[in-house]
């Protein structure tokens, strides 16, 4: 079955909602710092009327009415099994520039890069690929994500400072099977089996 992606930011979210296992390749141009490693990524969707996205755009001097909605997102060591640490989420909120939604901002009450508000812009591309662009005080940030399948994602990033390109991320990432998934496949494993000894 062919990949249909997401053109809009809210389609986006959706297709994102859940929890991912990300595998993250890190390089640091200016210093011998790894931060390569292994984490789980999880996306909630919320819809325009959550208090969450009024409160953002009230952060950041923007009608609420012009948002379609938003979705936090929250990461953690693959192995972690504490409640989520909130100093570790960011919720963003989609304000598309027209009813496309091809184009638009994000904005965040925390960056990726320095933990401010921040508004990003962002545009989908023909083939679906996401590109986000992100002025922050001191650096600059671009990120690039496309699903490849439904349950598997790649994103790219960089991060410039005034003087070059600082470093580069690529993460690839699949979507992480939920226990009453995990257990119902188990059940009809077992029914299989069972039918196949008959």
């Amino acid at each position: 079955m062919q990949l249909k992606p997401p053109m809009t930011m809210m389609d986006f979210f959706r297709k994102s909602e859940g929890t991912w296992f990300t595998q993250r390749s890190v390089h640091h141009f200016d210093s011998s710092a790894d931060e390569s490693g292994e984490s789980n990524l999880t996306v909630q969707v919320f819809e325009k009327d959550d208090p969450r996205v009024q409160q953002v755009c009230e952060q950041q001097g923007i009608d609420p009415a012009r948002a379609t909605g938003g979705a936090s997102f929250g990461w953690q060591e693959n192995l972690d099994t504490r409640l989520l640490n909130p100093n570790n989420a960011a919720i963003l909120v989609d304000i598309p520039d027209d009813e496309t939604g091809l184009t638009g901002k994000l904005i965040r009450n925390r960056g990726y890069v320095e933990g401010i508000p921040v508004v990003s812009r962002y545009r989908f591309a023909s083939d679906g690929v996401l590109t986000i662009d992100t002025d922050y005080e001191n650096n600059q940030g671009q990120e690039r994500c496309w699903f490849i399948r439904d349950d598997f994602r790649v994103r790219v990033s960089t991060v410039r400072m005034m003087n070059g390109v600082n470093l580069m991320t690529y993460c690839s990432e699949r979507r992480c099977v939920s226990p009453d998934v995990l257990e119902e496949m188990i059940r009809k494993n077992h029914a299989r089996i069972a039918a196949q000894s008959h």
